[in-house]
């Protein structure tokens, strides 16, 4: 399970001038907290 949350954890990137800083999945504007979000409202 370590290897895969490695691959997962390497989809995320910080930068401070996208998205203000917040983390994001790699080469998108899309948070994850909205994806979090998407997920908890049900949205597969």
């Amino acid at each position: 399970m370590d290897k895969d949350n490695n691959l997962l954890l390497e989809r995320i990137t910080i930068n401070p001038d996208v998205m203000v800083g917040k983390p994001t999945i790699r080469g998108l504007r899309i948070t994850v907290e909205q994806v979090l979000k998407a997920l908890s409202a049900g949205i597969t």
